[in-house]
């Protein structure tokens, strides 16, 4: 019996041991599913450790908090454990699980392979791994270096994941277009629902434009904002006409102001994002006193829209890694 639950949870065929109910999936899926959830396990853990709420918590209602922090290295308060320093830390780990695996799997042609079955399945073993590679970054010497240089190949993945979203939305939209015109051949119906959604894609994407103008802009000041704004703006603008053009309608005729649409609201969600992470601006009022401009007024000192940032990421994360 122990060998028969080791197998379930090591194997290739876990699912189809532990859950006779479940229906019979293919083996690469039933893989990408569970590497996709290592990854969605690993993000929610970050997200806890960025949240504040979580830390304060934390210390308010565990006994004997600051003695364990203490006794784990962790700093006084386990500062180490919290905060953006630890969220590098673990996609560190989880980075180089993933690099181990693309390593292990370059040029297996076949499923039946040695390192096939080791690919498809032993998950507990994997998760075991993952969980060490994550603590081990932990104990990285000169923690100061790693992170100034971590953050560096932060940005470029970063930049890297932000184009691939570009890609992976405008495939979507393109084949979510493709598949309403075709059954308006059938229905005019579908013609109704692709102007109702283009519709609404460009109504939230300009609400989103006229919010950030008005919130993160005044009549003096904020030249950076107003520029980042109007430029993105225009952008979306151009985009929108050079999708109905007739060049790029002969070429690809089922291009539309959907596909513009889905990504003008992209870059609108980019734009906020890129503002709610930019350091407020200090001026002095008619009273001499220092006030913080170019942020919303409700969120200062609350983070607010930082977690609203947060909140959409993860959203378009998650849901691109899934269509993918």
């Amino acid at each position: 019996c122990l060998t028969f639950q080791l197998a379930c949870c090591c194997g290739t065929a876990a699912c189809a041991l532990c859950c006779k109910c479940c229906p019979k999936i293919k083996q690469s899926t039933s893989t990408r599913f569970m590497y996709a959830l290592y990854f969605i396990l690993v993000t929610i853990i970050c997200c806890v450790m960025m949240s504040t709420t979580v830390a304060n918590e934390m210390k308010m209602h565990i006994p004997f908090y600051k003695q364990m922090c203490k006794s784990i290295q962790a700093g006084e308060m386990c500062e180490k454990l919290v905060g953006y320093s630890a969220v590098y830390k673990v996609c560190f780990g989880m980075a180089c699980f993933f690099f181990l695996f693309f390593l292990f799997t370059i040029k297996i042609n076949s499923s039946k392979s040695c390192r096939a079955y080791i690919h498809n399945g032993f998950w507990l073993v994997k998760l075991i791994l993952l969980a060490a590679m994550c603590s081990g970054a932990f104990f990285i010497p000169d923690q100061d270096t790693f992170l100034n240089a971590w953050r560096y190949v932060g940005a470029t993945g970063g930049f890297l994941f932000i184009s691939i979203q570009l890609i992976l939305l405008v495939e979507f939209a393109h084949k979510w277009n493709k598949n309403w015109t075709a059954g308006a051949n059938h229905k005019q119906m579908w013609n109704g629902l692709l102007a109702l959604v283009t519709l609404i894609l460009y109504s939230v994407a300009v609400a989103a434009l006229v919010l950030m103008a008005l919130f993160y802009t005044r009549s003096a000041g904020c030249m950076y904002n107003k520029v980042l704004i109007g430029v993105n703006g225009g952008l979306c603008l151009f985009v929108s006409l050079v999708a109905v053009s007739p060049c790029v309608q002969n070429r690809q005729p089922h291009s539309g102001l959907l596909q513009s649409g889905v990504i003008s609201c992209y870059v609108m969600y980019l734009t906020f994002s890129a503002l709610s992470s930019k350091p407020p601006e200090t001026i002095l009022d008619e009273n001499n006193q220092n006030i913080t401009i170019c942020v919303p007024e409700f969120s200062q000192g609350l983070h607010r829209d930082e977690n609203l940032v947060t909140g959409l990421g993860t959203t378009i994360l998650f849901g691109c890694i899934l269509y993918s």
